[in-house]
């Protein structure tokens, strides 16, 4: 369990200023939980950006449903992160599909290159596609994604352990996979036990 960097998943200053009280290594930061994170608000951003001291991810996602995005919303994403670059969060977080649910690929690079050198991580789409580690070994092509969030496309990480042993396999350290669904501080250690991932992703991985 030694040196395992915790994710913490918020949508207010408050569980953000907590998490990073409670140990958290780094906070993606949301707008709306409720239908699964979309990007937050500018004040939300600025306000955690002078609160904390530990890296933000900025989640990059216009609306909840699917992620298969029209013209108008992908606009709507390449402005959110011009603006997450200009105030300094550490990276941003989100994941394009095209229509039969693949990886877009041709979208996802141009929105990697657009938000250099802000890190990346493509987020639970990945657990749309119909092969999750068909699917990361092709974003393993990408220069820039550091990581994957991913609960190896099952509802909880357990679920998923043996993809999500798959997938960190076919990346060979070129990605880092971020284990998620249902990990919390209560079983975090008995989900490690299974998946083996280096970071854990929860709303109450701290608390």
């Amino acid at each position: 369990m030694k040196n395992l960097i915790l994710e913490a998943c918020v949508e207010t200053l408050e569980d953000a200023i907590r998490a990073e009280q409670c140990g958290a290594d780094r906070i993606e930061l949301c707008g709306d939980l409720s239908v699964g994170g979309i990007t937050p608000s500018p004040e939300l951003t600025e306000g955690c950006l002078k609160s904390l001291s530990i890296p933000i991810m900025a989640m990059v996602r216009p609306r909840g449903g699917n992620f298969v995005h029209t013209p108008m919303e992908l606009e709507e994403m390449r402005r959110a992160i011009r603006y997450f670059k200009s105030v300094g969060v550490a990276g941003v977080v989100f994941g394009i599909l095209d229509e039969k649910n693949e990886v877009d690929l041709a979208i996802t690079k141009e929105l990697v290159e657009l938000a250099k050198p802000l890190l990346v991580t493509f987020h639970k789409a990945i657990d749309e596609t119909p092969d999750p580690v068909i699917a990361i070994e092709k974003l393993t092509r990408i220069s820039g994604i550091q990581r994957v969030l991913t609960s190896g496309g099952k509802e909880t990480a357990i679920e998923g352990a043996a993809v999500l042993r798959k997938m960190n396999a076919v990346v060979e350290g070129k990605i880092i996979i971020l284990a998620a669904g249902k990990v919390t501080k209560e079983n975090l250690k008995k989900v490690h036990a299974v998946v083996r991932a280096e970071e854990y992703h929860g709303k109450r991985i701290v608390f």
